[in-house]
């Protein structure tokens, strides 16, 4: 074994010189190499006569001749004239593409006038409260009137007075979805009330991203509580772009929901404000649920992270206090005005299944308890949440033929229904198809490859289809009398809504029947279940809690545990039926 005992000396001999020649110069290291930053791309420059026009390309369109640019997140093309080929993605004004365009070049383009909107009392005063808010040096202003009310000029006039206060020129407006809804009603409501001679940004949340290296002055969070939830990727695009983490240099934010959270805890984009209210460092309120346990908030750490007590005398008193932040201050940083035209009236429509329907869902809840024991014994979160969804999407389709009579019924007492559905394939698609084939026009707006939403809406707001089938929550008008593009007023028609099944989240219902019932008009709704099951006891639970829920953060989340409760998924983090 004389192989055996070289290797053996060997390895003793080399531990003994390192352990005894504990002085003896060390090996030397390879310094570590620094990899050269990329040098930034140049910016395309126009020649003399020429302009650089950044462009509105779908995704996956042909644009030849146009080059797209990582560094600028669009597609450009330089020249005097946009040629025919391409001249369809021109864009329009204040979108994001037309700013950035803007900033490429010289001078502007002219924007044409645009249709003058009278701003209404309700709007002037608000302006004024959020104008008092950002001269008193606020960081975040929350604009918290209820659907309908006007936030959106509110916003524009105070954004407007704001800038120019500060002496700024660039203001950011954050939508919702759908883009081909959302950004056109922002684009005609700046140039009907006035841009202000400022340059104007609109684009949407899940766009967000392609601003996030540019720097404005005002920044408007329509639906601002999209970003109730501090993990997503959505967040830290916000940070970026509202200055959350940023002591200098940051812009005013006006955050605008009727309905800001869930919970305190779901309450980021307002820390800035939070943490200027108590003298304290920002840094300190970027953990937003330790922050209010040291406040004295009734949260604590659950099995998914933070949880808000169940104790009802502790909410109220957190509530309390949360609103005294807000709103005590000289001058306060919120307003919170209901709806002159009062409160939209939300009652339960019972459905009595036939035999072969109750045989039906029976055995379908059946197997939803059977699936979600196993899934809550294992502790398997995904399992659970996609039973809840599967038992959800076949309840609903059980009940289709029961919601497309009475939408037949609604449409014969000459009233224009909006149906609210939260899935496609089992609610949306058998709805609409069977109100089709009995020849009643149908509207829908879900999915831009499947329709031009705006082109649908306009459908229903014009008459020209009396139903309107729908999976957006927010962001949308739907209602009688409304001021349309064209100058023309929609349909005086009276607007019903039906929720094809019970919402689980109070954001959402809320939401949802402010499509119809907002400026001015009146709207009831009705919450479509079977007779008899789980759907009657989470139906009663939504109208009780939204009967009495308002703009305050956390006015619904009991209606959260008694619904999870109901379904055996009080296990499941809140997300399994908030953002289902």
């Amino acid at each position: 074994m004389p192989g055996r005992r070289r290797r053996t000396t060997t390895r003793s001999t080399s531990t003994t010189r390192s352990s005894t020649t504990r002085t003896s110069t060390p090996a030397r290291r390879k310094p570590a190499t620094r990899r050269a930053a990329k040098p930034a791309p140049e910016r395309p420059v126009a020649g003399p006569g020429e302009r650089v026009w950044v462009l509105a390309v779908p995704f996956r369109a042909p644009a030849p001749g146009a080059q797209w640019r990582a560094d600028l997140q669009a597609h450009v093309w330089v020249g005097r004239e946009l040629p025919p080929e391409l001249a369809p993605y021109d864009p329009a004004p204040y979108t994001f593409e037309r700013f950035l365009e803007d900033e490429l070049n010289p001078t502007p383009r002219p924007v044409p006038a645009g249709r003058p909107m009278t701003p209404r009392d309700e709007q002037l005063t608000g302006a004024a409260a959020v104008t008092a808010s950002a001269k008193a040096g606020h960081r975040v202003f929350l604009l918290g009137d209820d659907p309908g009310v006007g936030k959106t000029g509110t916003a524009v006039l105070a954004a407007r007075e704001v800038a120019a206060q500060r002496g700024g020129r660039t203001v950011l407006v954050v939508a919702d979805r759908p883009a081909a809804i959302t950004i056109p009603h922002w684009t005609r409501s700046i140039a009907g009330f006035g841009d202000g001679g400022l340059r104007w940004c609109v684009t949407t949340w899940d766009r967000l991203a392609k601003v996030g290296k540019l720097r404005f002055d005002v920044v408007i969070a329509d639906e601002a509580h999209m970003v109730r939830h501090t993990t997503t990727q959505r967040w830290r695009d916000w940070k970026a772009v509202s200055g959350a983490g940023r002591v200098k240099d940051a812009p005013f934010v006006i955050a605008a929901t009727a309905t800001p959270a869930h919970t305190p805890l779901e309450l980021p984009y307002l820390a800035p404000q939070f943490a200027q209210r108590h003298g304290e460092p920002l840094r300190a309120w970027s953990d937003l649920p330790g922050r209010l346990a040291e406040h004295g908030f009734h949260v604590e750490r659950g099995r998914y992270g933070w949880a808000w007590t169940e104790d009802a005398d502790e909410r109220r008193a957190d509530l309390t206090r949360l609103q005294s932040w807000l709103a005590d201050g000289t001058p306060p940083a919120t307003l919170h005005r209901p709806a002159p035209w009062g409160p939209v009236s939300v009652t339960g429509t019972p459905v009595a299944l036939t035999p072969a329907e109750r045989a039906a869902y029976d055995s379908e809840w059946q197997e939803f308890r059977a699936e979600m024991q196993l899934a809550r014994r294992a502790r398997q979160s995904a399992r659970g949440r996609a039973a809840l969804l599967r038992f959800r999407q076949k309840a609903g389709l059980i009940r289709a033929q029961a919601t497309v009579d009475w939408v037949k019924a609604q449409v014969e007492a000459e009233r224009q229904v909006a149906v609210s559905v939260e899935f496609v394939e089992t609610a949306a698609d058998p709805i609409r198809e069977a109100l089709l084939d009995s020849g009643i026009a149908v509207a829908g707006i879900y999915g831009r490859d499947r329709f031009d939403v705006e082109a649908e809406r306009l459908r229903f707001q014009t008459g020209a289809a009396p139903v309107c089938v729908f999976t957006v929550t927010a962001s949308i008008s739907l209602h009688a009398g409304e001021l349309l593009p064209s100058g023309a007023a929609a349909s005086p028609t009276p607007r019903v809504g039906l929720f094809h099944q019970p919402r689980f989240s109070g954001i959402q219902a809320r939401q949802v029947t402010g499509r119809t019932h907002r400026d001015g008009q009146v709207s009831p709704w009705r919450v479509a279940f079977a007779e008899d099951t789980v759907e009657e006891q989470v139906a009663r639970v939504m109208v009780e809690r939204l009967a009495v829920s308002g703009s305050t953060a956390g006015a619904d989340t009991s209606s959260l545990r008694e619904i999870a409760e109901l379904l055996d998924a009080d296990w499941l983090p809140a997300t399994a039926l908030t953002d289902a």
